[in-house]
Formats: C-alpha cells, sequence, structure tokens
C-alpha cells in the first residue's frame, strides 16, 4: 500500500507541477490587463484542469494506481479543497516557490487520493482521512475571520 500511495503521490505532484506551469503560460498568453478578459482567461484554465484530469486518470492507470478514473477524481477534489484551506495562508513573491506549493498539494492530494481508493484501507481510515481534509475548510475560514477581524 505504501508503494501505491508514494505512486499516486509522484504521478500527482509532476501533473501539478505541468498544470501550474500551463496555468502561468496561458495567464501569460491571454495578456489579461482588464476584467473584460477574465472570463475567457478562466476558460482556458479550465480547459487546462479538465485535459489534466484526463492524463491523470491514464498516467495512473499506468503507474499501477487503479482505478485511475476513481483515483484521479477524488485527488482533484482533494486538491480543491487543499486550495481553498491555503487561501489565507501569505502568498510568495518567489515563481519556485509557487511551484513548490503547488506540487506539494497536489502530490498530497495524489498520496490521499491513493490512500482512500485502496481496497485494503479501512473504512475507519478512510472516514478519518476524508474528515480530516473536510475540517480543513472550516479552519481555513475560522483563520480567515481572524487575520482580518471580519
Amino acid at each position: 500500500m505504501g508503494r501505491r500511495i508514494g505512486r499516486g503521490a509522484a504521478v500527482c505532484g509532476a501533473l501539478g507541477a505541468w498544470w501550474w506551469a500551463s496555468v502561468r503560460l496561458a495567464w501569460a498568453g491571454v495578456g489579461c490587463g482588464d476584467w473584460g478578459c477574465l472570463v475567457p482567461a478562466i476558460g482556458v484554465v479550465a480547459a487546462i484542469s479538465l485535459a489534466l484530469l484526463a492524463v491523470a486518470a491514464y498516467a495512473l492507470d499506468g503507474a499501477d494506481v487503479r482505478p485511475g478514473r476513481r483515483v484521479a477524481l477524488v485527488a482533484a477534489g482533494m486538491y480543491v479543497v487543499f486550495r481553498l484551506a491555503a487561501e489565507p495562508l501569505p502568498s510568495w513573491t518567489s515563481t519556485l516557490a509557487h511551484l513548490a506549493a503547488t506540487g506539494a498539494m497536489f502530490a498530497g492530494a495524489g498520496a490521499l487520493a491513493a490512500y482512500v481508493t485502496e481496497p485494503r484501507t479501512s473504512r475507519g481510515g478512510r472516514i478519518a482521512a476524508i474528515a480530516g481534509v473536510i475540517a480543513l475548510l472550516p479552519a481555513a475560514l475560522a483563520i480567515t475571520l481572524t487575520l482580518y477581524d471580519l
């Protein structure tokens, strides 16, 4: 089971770096200077994200983290939660720090998705992992309310 989790983290971490670079290039290509280009830019990001999800399913299957589609969908959901939970954290000026953070979040989501979808994982282990991820959202909200005195 440990190797499966490691493979899931490696595949998702590498795809996370690819996603970050692709989105960064897309934003630079659109050259968004005002609100009028926001819809096309978000459309491009959504298309890149959907393409990444399809690639992730095949890549996870190829890395013997099966079923790849289910693991990819669970990892995508966990990444969204991680990204929302990271919103109250301060931003970095370094692009390498952004790349590392994105890769780490994707890798963590892939590792947790591989663990949760592993058939040998107990029901209690699945529930604990999912509850821990979901608990990040109210924690992030509390941090945001505290930081901004809302």
